[in-house]
C-alpha cells in the first residue's frame, strides 16, 4: 500500500466540534401561494382518504349480532 511520507494533522477533527461559523445562511425561500395551495389540498386529500377508508371499512369490522342469534337458534330448536 502507499504510504504518506508527511505526518497528517487530525487536530482540526477534534475541533471541529467546537468551531462556530460567524457566517449566517441566507434565509429560506418563502413558498408561494400556489405551493402552499398545493400542500394543504394533498394533507386534506390524506386525511378524507383515511376518514373514507375507516368509514367503508367500519361494517366489516362490527360483529354481526343477528347472524350468531340466528344460528344459534336453530340449533336450539334440533335443526
Amino acid at each position: 500500500m502507499f504510504r504518506r511520507r508527511e505526518p497528517v494533522p487530525f487536530a482540526f477533527l477534534a475541533e471541529a466540534d467546537r468551531f462556530r461559523s460567524n457566517v449566517t445562511p441566507p434565509p429560506g425561500e418563502r413558498a408561494s401561494f400556489h405551493q402552499m395551495a398545493g400542500r394543504w389540498l394533498l394533507g386534506v386529500t390524506i386525511v378524507a382518504g383515511l376518514v373514507g377508508a375507516l368509514v367503508i371499512g367500519m361494517p366489516a369490522l362490527s360483529l354481526d349480532h343477528s347472524a350468531t342469534q340466528r344460528q344459534q337458534s336453530q340449533a336450539s330448536q334440533g335443526r
